[in-house]
């Protein structure tokens, strides 16, 4: 096992996925890279009053600041990538904005027309604190937002939606460090983009943006021959996950569901029926995030329920 660290340069640094991208490092399976990210928005500077612009990876950014891709030799379609996260460590600021644009939560919440509200936070990391310009303090528990593959199909594809077969902006709070992801391989190589750190985030991420900061991410980059699920899914310190993703939330949540049920059927030996059955009594169904166009449902097993 080897360790490697990547930092954020114009040559690391992308805002789109593409499989055309060439690897800005290619990895053993097992190896382990420190990763560190930009905020979402690229920026090279700290902000020092809430909204300030400030210069930017990117002049006219297409997605999130993203790091990568990571190359893991021998992954291929078929295959699955594992990402353990060893460690998190957000920088020590962020911001988050909400409304001033058009999307389904500000036309119903009526603000969609006006001026945006910025917050700027002062992260303290090992006070696991971070605190607003006006006062206000929220526990930290930090994770990334986009955890992703390229994409099968040729092009540039924006980092916006996250992808039922590719993974991305998943936005979902449970992926802290001890977790680990799977991902299904959609191209030779892998190509793995992180980024878009989250110091703190709700359940549906409902204003648009969480508590959008830098990060320091140590992963283990891992290969699986025969997964479980030949779709996203992830062990974590709640529970075993599975995810939705689709533009109605009720596809989403089924998508979700369908894939928790086949695992817990797996994990116990019983037919579906039982395991929706079981599934009623001890599953959660979380709303992801409800901010990137297509939505996030995940449904999450608690640790240690019905002894698995």
């Amino acid at each position: 096992m080897t360790a490697h660290r990547l930092t954020p340069t114009a040559e690391t640094t992308h805002d789109v996925y593409s499989r055309d991208h060439a690897p800005v490092l290619v990895v053993e399976p097992g190896d382990t890279v420190v990763v560190e990210s930009l905020d979402a928005s690229g920026h090279l500077e700290r902000q020092t009053v809430p909204g300030e612009q400030r210069p930017r990876m990117f002049a006219e950014a297409r997605g999130h600041a993203l790091t990568g891709p990571i190359g893991v030799r021998g992954a291929r379609p078929g295959r699955m990538l594992a990402v353990t996260f060893v460690a998190l460590r957000p920088g020590d600021w962020g911001w988050t904005v909400a409304g001033g644009r058009e999307t389904p939560v500000t036309t119903r919440l009526g603000l969609a027309d006006v001026e945006p509200s910025w917050l700027l936070w002062e992260i303290d990391a090992d006070a696991g604190a971070a605190t607003e310009s006006r006062g206000f303090t929220v526990p930290i528990a930090p994770f990334l937002g986009v955890t992703g593959v390229a994409p099968a199909e040729a092009g540039e594809h924006s980092t916006t939606p996250p992808r039922a077969t590719a993974g991305g902006n998943i936005d979902c709070r449970e992926l802290v460090a001890g977790s680990t992801l799977h991902l299904p391989v959609q191209v030779t190589d892998a190509l793995l983009y992180l980024g878009d750190g989250h110091a703190a985030q709700g359940d549906g991420e409902v204003g648009g943006t969480a508590i959008e900061c830098p990060m320091t991410t140590e992963v283990r980059l891992d290969l699986v021959d025969e997964p479980v699920l030949d779709s996203i899914h992830a062990e974590t310190p709640a529970g075993r996950i599975t995810f939705g993703f689709d533009a109605d939330l009720d596809v989403a949540m089924g998508d979700a569901l369908d894939a928790m049920v086949a695992w817990l059927a797996h994990l116990l030996g019983v037919d579906r029926a039982t395991a929706l059955a079981l599934s009623s009594a001890v599953v959660d169904l979380r709303v992801t995030q409800v901010a990137n166009q297509t939505w996030g449902v995940h449904a999450v097993l608690p640790t240690g329920a019905l002894g698995v």
